[in-house]
């Protein structure tokens, strides 16, 4: 008969994680979130890919392009571009990441002389942004004619036909500058000529870059960014089974950190292929990592095929119907615990540590170090991204609130069928995602801020300073269905919710 676990499957919500005792050095301040992107041996003083913070964002349309990619390193995480796309399309998104200079702002926000203030409008309701190019073909690359910012129009006395070409402030009244100029050069301009931002175009006159007054300050605000040994920002991207003898070289020529294999299930010999086939062409310096299984038995698999890491979960993210529609996963908490065993064990065993990456089942911010505790080395969150500003989906106002668009790889609007490609026909053939709406959540920067304030927080409460101590010294405890009903407000009545006299 079929083997049976004795355990149940149970997810990070069923778990609390029990105070230790913290020393007065056990401050939010001290901890630190640095953790191993690939495998590396002992003795080894430091991987060859680390990331100072252990959140990366998930291989999906709906989250990880280059605009989130370039936010996410910027505050000590990775993103891992989506695969899903023609090859060329995710190159040019890892050559973008690549040639990111610090404070200079490709321009995504353009409209032709002959738009109207409409068009500016709905620009800026889509965006967010106040400052529009105005150029000769409507792209942040064209040549530049002028600028729009709010400070050029008045809705209420202004019709919506009106062109834009009438109101704009055209390029004989702009200061501007050449794109061979330094980041302090231009922000002295800035401040020297009192501009909120200053455009940086080349010598035929085509639009390169912004330089915005307000990001000055940010650049000074993260320090935990994660760059290479240049100093560009790492980026990761998405692999399938399928066409990676011509993705891979073209995702390294551009540049790419480290690749995954993109799969919603990874115990399969097509997963030893392509590894086989990269180390046979690049030996160990194309990173890869593997996945996704669910138990020690899968993570052992795919260590001995050598992956740089192992990715955990089946079923668990909050668009993923794979569990309803084939049966098949198993608890995120459950899955974690079984393979960081395993992992420990084959540390043991080979000298040679494996990061294992928790991919699914976060619901709330603590769930983040609940799976560092069962020994996630980092998290990959997809709802979580999808919420912020740079993901690249659109912004939608629904009965007075704001969302943003979220839909799975294995959705209809997707059709990544490669993800869940089982060797027969180039098909999806039933949907393991949906197409939904997530809450809209503002700003990369603050949402993570906030985010990683109440993990660096759980940990002084653990009595630790850094994740290997959190994974040895955790200690854990299922709770009851009672048990989480007492770990929120309760017994009270909230005062958004009493009913006011009318």
């Amino acid at each position: 008969m079929a083997f049976i676990y004795n355990e149940p499957s149970r997810t990070f919500g069923e778990y609390l994680l029990v105070p230790g005792y913290s020393s007065r050095e056990c401050v939010p301040a001290n901890v630190s979130l640095r953790t191993p992107l690939v495998k590396f041996r002992k003795g080894e003083e430091e991987p060859a890919l680390s990331i100072n913070i252990p959140m990366v964002s998930a291989i999906m349309q709906a989250v990880s392009n280059d605009t989130m990619a370039i936010a996410l390193a910027k505050e000590g995480g990775i993103s891992f571009l989506y695969g899903s796309q023609s090859i060329e399309s995710q190159a040019q998104m890892v050559r973008n990441v690549k040639s990111y200079k610090a404070g200079f702002v490709p321009s995504d926000s353009n409209l032709r002389p002959d738009s109207t203030l409409a068009d500016v409008l709905a620009l800026h309701e889509a965006t967010g942004h106040s400052t529009v190019a105005i150029t000769d073909d409507g792209t942040g690359s064209g040549k530049l004619l002028g600028i729009v910012t709010d400070k050029d129009y008045r809705v209420s006395r202004m019709s919506p036909e009106t062109k834009v070409a009438e109101f704009m402030t055209p390029l004989d009244r702009l200061v501007y500058a050449t794109d061979d100029v330094t980041l302090k050069t231009a922000n002295d301009i800035i401040w020297d000529h009192k501009i909120n931002s200053l455009p940086l175009v080349d010598k035929e006159g085509r639009l390169k870059y912004f330089v915005f007054r307000k990001d000055y300050s940010n650049h000074k605000e993260n320090p935990l960014e994660s760059i290479d040994a240049n100093k560009r920002f790492l980026v990761g991207a998405g692999i399938n089974t399928r066409d990676y003898a011509e993705r891979v070289p073209a995702l390294v020529e551009a540049g790419v950190d480290v690749l995954c294999i993109d799969s919603s299930e990874g115990f399969t010999e097509w997963q030893k292929l392509t590894i086989d086939w990269i180390r046979e062409h690049y030996g160990d310096k194309v990173k890869v990592g593997a996945g996704n299984v669910v138990d020690g038995e899968g993570f052992r698999y795919l260590a001995e095929c050598g992956a740089d890491f192992v990715k955990v979960g089946i079923g668990g993210g909050s668009i993923c119907i794979t569990r309803e529609q084939k049966g098949i996963g198993r608890g995120q908490a459950t899955a974690m615990l079984d393979v960081a065993k395993a992992r420990d064990e084959y540390f043991k065993e080979t000298g040679i540590y494996v990061p294992i990456c928790s991919d699914g089942g976060i619901v709330h911010d603590y769930h983040i170090t609940l799976a560092l505790a069962m020994g996630a080395d980092f998290i990959m969150l997809g709802r979580y991204f999808s919420r912020f500003d740079e993901s690249p989906t659109q912004k939608i106002r629904i009965n007075g609130n704001y969302y943003k668009e979220y839909w799975g790889e294995g959705s209809n609007r997707a059709r990544n069928w490669q993800r869940y490609d089982m060797g027969g026909a180039a098909k999806l053939s039933f949907e393991e995602g949906v197409d939904a709406y997530v809450p809209y959540a503002g700003s990369l920067k603050d949402g993570v801020s906030a985010t990683l304030a109440k993990v660096r927080s759980t940990m002084c409460n653990c009595g630790v300073l850094n994740i290997p101590d959190l994974q040895k010294n955790a200690k854990l405890t299922v709770v009851s269905a009672t048990s989480i009903v007492e770990g929120g407000s309760h017994d009270v009545i909230l005062k958004n919710s009493v009913p006011l006299k009318g």
